[in-house]
Parts: C-alpha cells; sequence; structure tokens
C-alpha cells in the first residue's frame, strides 16, 4: 500500500468525522432546543415513508425512525433545499468576494483537523498508521493559527453583503473572536508548560494516568469558555443578535453559501470539542484502561472512547 493512497484514505476518513459530527451536532442542538421550548422538533421528513420493492420494505422501519427522530429531515432534506435555493448576490458587490467568503471561514476549520490525532498510531498488514493526516510537532500553534485565519471570512461576509447589518455583524464577531483567542491560547499554554510539549498526540500519551482537567482545572474552564465565545454560542450570540442585527454577517447569505457559513460554524464546534479532549480529558484513554499498542481493534475502541467524550 503506497504512502499516497494511505494519505488519500486519512483525508476521506477525516473529512467524514468533521463534517459527520457537525451534522450530528445540528441535530442535537435543534432537538435540544425543542425540548426546552416543550415542542416536538423535526419529525416528519420519513416518517410516513412507505416501500415499493422487497429490498427497501427490510429498510423501511429503520428509515421510518431516523424520519421520527428528525435525522432525515435535519441531515438530508435541509442540505438539499439549501443546495436548490436562489443564489442572492446583493447589488454593488463582487460576485466572487461574496462567494469567497464562506470558503475562507470553512477551509481554516478542516485544515485543523489535520493535526489533531483521532485514535492511537496502530498498525495493519505491516504497515504503521499514524491517526491523523499531518504529523507535526507544533499542533496547538497550527490550531491557533487556523483560528485566527477564519476571521478575515467573518470580516469579508459583513464587507461583501453590503449591509450596515451584516457589517455591524461581522465586526462585532471579529472582535469577539479576537479577543476570547487570548483567553484560549493562555489556556492552552499552561496545557504546554503542564506537558511539556505541543505535539497533541504526546499530550495524550501523558495523560495515561492523570488527565489535564484535574492538573489544570481553571485552564479546563477558561478553555471551554473561551469556546462557546469563539463558536459565537447562547450566551456568547452577539454577532448573530436576531432582535439587532437581522441574521448577523451572513444576512446577505442564502442556498449554498449560507450552508457553508453553518456547516463551518457546526464544524468548529466539533473541532473544540474535539481539542478539549485530548487536551484535558485524556483523549482515548481512561482511567483503568488504554488502548492496546499497535493492534487495529484498540485503536479503533480507541477512537469510539474519544467520540464518546466530543459528544
Amino acid at each position: 500500500m503506497s504512502n499516497n493512497l494511505v494519505l488519500l484514505i486519512k483525508i476521506v476518513f477525516v473529512l467524514n468525522i468533521a463534517l459527520g459530527m457537525a451534522s450530528l451536532v445540528t441535530w442535537i442542538e435543534r432537538k435540544a432546543s425543542a425540548l426546552l421550548q416543550d415542542r416536538i422538533g423535526a419529525n416528519r421528513a420519513g416518517a410516513f415513508y412507505k416501500p415499493e420493492n422487497l429490498l427497501l420494505k427490510i429498510i423501511a422501519p429503520f428509515i421510518r425512525v431516523l424520519g421520527v427522530l428528525g435525522f432525515i429531515n435535519t441531515l438530508f432534506c435541509d442540505s438539499v433545499k439549501a443546495i436548490f435555493k436562489e443564489d442572492f448576490v446583493p447589488e454593488g458587490t463582487s460576485n466572487f468576494m461574496h462567494s469567497l467568503a464562506p470558503f475562507i471561514s470553512l477551509c481554516p476549520v478542516l485544515l485543523a483537523f489535520s493535526v489533531v490525532p483521532l485514535a492511537p498510531d496502530f498498525e495493519i498488514l505491516g504497515i504503521h498508521i499514524q491517526a491523523r493526516i499531518a504529523d507535526i510537532d507544533g499542533g496547538i500553534i497550527f490550531l491557533l493559527g487556523m483560528g485566527s485565519v477564519a476571521i478575515f471570512g467573518v470580516i469579508l461576509a459583513g464587507w461583501t453583503g453590503n449591509n450596515k447589518f451584516s457589517l455591524l455583524g461581522s465586526l462585532r464577531a471579529s472582535a469577539q473572536m479576537i479577543s476570547y483567542e487570548l483567553a484560549l491560547g493562555l489556556s492552552l499554554l499552561s496545557a504546554i508548560l503542564l506537558y511539556g510539549t505541543t505535539d497533541l498526540y504526546v499530550m495524550v500519551e501523558n495523560q495515561e494516568h492523570i488527565w489535564g482537567v484535574f492538573l489544570q482545572p481553571v485552564a479546563f474552564i477558561t478553555f471551554c469558555v473561551a469556546g462557546m465565545a469563539e463558536t459565537k454560542r447562547v450566551p456568547f450570540d452577539l454577532p448573530e443578535s436576531e432582535s439587532e442585527l437581522v441574521a448577523g454577517y451572513f444576512t446577505e447569505y442564502s442556498g449554498m453559501k449560507f450552508l457553508l457559513f453553518w456547516l463551518a460554524e457546526f464544524t468548529e464546534i466539533v473541532l473544540f470539542a474535539l481539542v478539549l479532549s485530548i487536551v484535558f480529558l485524556g483523549g482515548w484513554n481512561l482511567p483503568f484502561w488504554k488502548p492496546h499498542e499497535l493492534s487495529w481493534w484498540g485503536a479503533l475502541l480507541g477512537h469510539v472512547v474519544l467520540m464518546s467524550k466530543v459528544v
């Protein structure tokens, strides 16, 4: 098996994890908000599915369950609806720059996943596999750098919207993201001093006996709060304050471009949860168990443990 093929498989796997978890977080947020507001939420698409052939009859109960739970509505129907919506571009603005903003917001987040280990190293068919795309020593530094680049997409979206509410929303968002990056960096700096490395994989190995949250509880709380502010979650949703700024910096976006902004936001939530689990919650380590070294089943169990902590 060539190195290029292994790298391609890693890229496909990481992208599926990042985007798949973002969709799952979207479903969780919709159902949780529905529960808090004493309503059912999305539960129609696929709930009354009637198959016509034998193969579809076998999987029909599974489809109905997913429909009642709202999975099909959230993961499939909303995406198809956004793809076929009209691509609106405000008058007097550049179509290229208007289209570039959502990509600048999404690409740095996806690139940040390249340095995050998703499982312990393992061997298969005699080949040593690292469960990350890029094995670099300064993983945390790379993450902070990619977070800084994503701000330019927010600023560009507000500027090309040709709308005062979009511009004000982008200024609020960029100011908030820049401000809380300081707290985020300081919390990660304490982890760097604690573990003596900027390599995320080595940080997980150093938490084999005790997790970082017990050694640096203040840094853990700071990272949680700063992460919520960076991803603009409640109560830090000032850039998207509907009563003041309509929908924030992506007010003038529709269709697939709006979907890319939404995807960038929820993928960033997954990234912060993943880094939090790796730096402070022991990654794939459990108090009385660690994955078997260089075994594929140990790596698989370690990945399941890590994803459970992320959720």
